[in-house]
Parts: structure tokens; sequence; C-alpha cells
């Protein structure tokens, strides 16, 4: 099997890069974490990766918005890198604060300059830390093959998505892109609000990832490199079987056999 390259980029309040490079490389990856502005100044250094990867944390303390100033850095100086990994059969995963860089890049839209959702401070207007309960819609993403459902940790404080009307909500929806969704335990996908915590940030429609129509651009709010070991799980020792492994390491598993 082929072992593709991920390229992580981190950047001044990065803080999960170090968790997200370990879960790739026990999925089989090999990973290169990057500095904004070493890639900057040598955007070559891209050329050999096939995974473009935004982890989580605080990028610049996201000031003004989260993830604003980083997507903002790419837009301006390295549109070309990110449309490269974008447009050829690679693969790109934002994951919470990555998830907000990627939305403010406009990444997963036709028309990035006017974005149909956007992501916003959550609805209670605080950060949230809690384990949720995930489950995935019909879609063509890379990451979710073979993945029904999920229980993850997020840690955010603007993760609400909102879309712009009811009609790209629709949209969004018969095009499978709103592929990842926050759910009962085991409850099925709903469109309808579901109340908090089930769906901690009062997203509309319970989004909790979206990605591209190709299903090659994959981005999130919770934290799969949070649950990589069984040990993970908050309820690991009242279990009486351990998995071999926690819920989130599927998804780098899938990005690693797309290449195979």
């Amino acid at each position: 099997m082929a072992t593709p390259k991920v390229l992580i980029l981190r950047a001044p309040g990065t803080n999960c890069e170090v968790e997200t490079a370990y879960a790739f490389e026990l999925a089989g990856a090999q990973t290169t974490l990057l500095h904004v502005n070493r890639l900057i100044e040598s955007p070559q250094l891209a050329a050999d990766h096939q995974i473009l990867c935004f982890p989580g944390g605080f990028s610049y303390g996201d000031d003004i918005a989260a993830g604003r100033i980083l997507a903002q850095q790419l837009k301006v100086h390295l549109s070309d890198t990110v449309n490269q990994f974008r447009d050829a059969d690679h693969l790109v995963l934002g994951i919470c604060n990555g998830f907000q860089i990627m939305m403010r890049l406009g990444i997963f839209f036709e028309n990035p300059e006017h974005p149909p959702a956007t992501l916003t401070l959550n609805r209670q207007n605080r950060f949230e830390d809690r384990w949720v309960h995930l489950a995935s819609a019909a879609s063509n993403c890379v990451f979710l093959q073979g993945i029904d459902r999920m229980y993850l940790p997020m840690a955010h404080a603007e993760g609400r998505m909102v879309l712009r009307n009811d009609d790209d909500g629709c949209r969004f929806a018969g095009t499978n892109q709103l592929c990842l969704r926050y759910a009962e335990e085991h409850g099925a996908v709903s469109n309808t609000q579901l109340p908090f915590p089930v769906n901690p940030n009062g997203s509309e429609m319970n989004v909790a990832g979206l990605s591209d129509a190709s299903g090659r651009i994959f981005g999130l709010m919770p934290h799969p490199e949070r649950h990589i070991e069984a040990t993970h799980h908050p309820y690991w020792t009242r279990r009486a079987e351990q998995p071999a492994h926690g819920d989130g390491l599927a998804l780098f598993q899938n990005a690693v056999n797309y290449f195979a």
C-alpha cells in the first residue's frame, strides 16, 4: 500500500498538531509539521504531499474571528498551494480551528467570495468543552467511508454553522455535503434542531462537519485526534470489553486508504 505524506500546517496558537500527526502516523501515513511562515518562504515544500491538514487550536489567538488571520495569510501568500491540493486528486482536512480556517477560505464552495454558510459564536455565547455523539449522513466524503457513528470530544466557542438561507441548506443536504451531524446517542441524522447539549453549539441542521462536492475536502468541529486510543474514552474503565482503538482513528485510516 502506498504511504501518503501529510502536510500539517501550524501557526502561532496551534496546539493540536502533535496529536494529529500521531493519529495520521498510527493510520500509516508520514507526516510533516510545518510552520506557515516556513511554507510562505518555500511553497515548494508542499509539492510531495498528498494530504493537507489544518489542525485544531487557536491560530493567532483567534483574534478578529476564529481562523480569520491564518486564512487571510493563506489567501494572500499561499492560494496557489491550497488550490493545488483542492484541484488535484488530493485530500484536505480541517479539525476545529482548521475547519474554521477552511470556512474563511471558502474552500468548500463554488464561489468563495459569497459563501452560503459560515461558522459563528455558539448560541450560548461561551466556550463549550464536552463529548458529543455524531452520525454520518449519506455522502461521498472520503474521510467518513464506513463510519456510521462516532463519539468525540469538542472544544470551541465559534462552531455554530449558520446557513445563508433555507434554500442553501436544502441544496447542501441534496448534494450530501452536510455529511456529519450531532445526534442523540442512538438517534438518526435529523434536520430538526436538536436541543443543547446534544447539539452543543446550536448549529443549523445539527451540522458538525462539511465536505465539498468531491468528498475530498472535509472539515469538522469535533476532535477525532483526541479519541484515537480506547483509553481516551471518558468511560473506558467501565467497559467490559475494550475496542482496539478509539472512534477517531477510522477517519485517519480512510484518508490513508484513499491512496492505496
